[in-house]
């Protein structure tokens, strides 16, 4: 015989009623701000022009070379899936190269970039680039092994 089992109270049984909060709404003068901040293109311009205005040039030169890497990772794949793929081993290490040198300018960007500076205190920025440098010998090193 199965034990008998007791009806539960709360929401779910429907003993008690959830309290109804009022949401405010939004003053007509008050809509048309709310309606410019959430404008896609308004939040991309403030954002550019606050990139522009704070951050170093060594910063922007970084975030150029990561741009480039991504349109040469796209254009190689584009390129694979169009012509096809047959040196293989040539399309992996070309894209094992743009990907794994995206890695190595995103760590370089983030250690040398002075808002991480409290992140990073015994890495200094040429310690950071000496890194990156030897780390982008040993990919290449093994992309160009890996074509044979």
């Amino acid at each position: 015989m199965a034990p008998s089992r007791k009806p539960a109270s709360g929401p779910a049984s429907g003993t008690s009623t959830p309290a109804v909060v009022p949401i405010p709404r939004p003053s007509k003068a008050n809509s048309s701000a709310i309606a410019n901040s959430s404008n896609p293109f308004t939040i991309l311009s403030s954002v550019f022009s606050k990139y522009v205005k704070t951050t170093p040039s060594r910063t922007k030169l970084i975030d150029a070379y990561l741009a480039f890497l991504v349109y040469n990772g796209v254009v190689q794949f584009v390129y694979c899936v169009i012509a096809g793929n047959y040196p293989f081993n040539a399309f992996l290490a070309g894209f094992i190269s743009a990907v794994g040198q995206f890695v190595l300018t995103a760590s370089l960007r983030m250690q040398s970039n002075p808002v991480n500076k409290e992140e990073f205190k015994s890495v200094s920025p040429e310690r950071a680039f000496a890194d990156f440098i030897f780390g982008s010998v040993v990919l290449h090193f093994f992309c160009i092994n890996f074509i044979n």
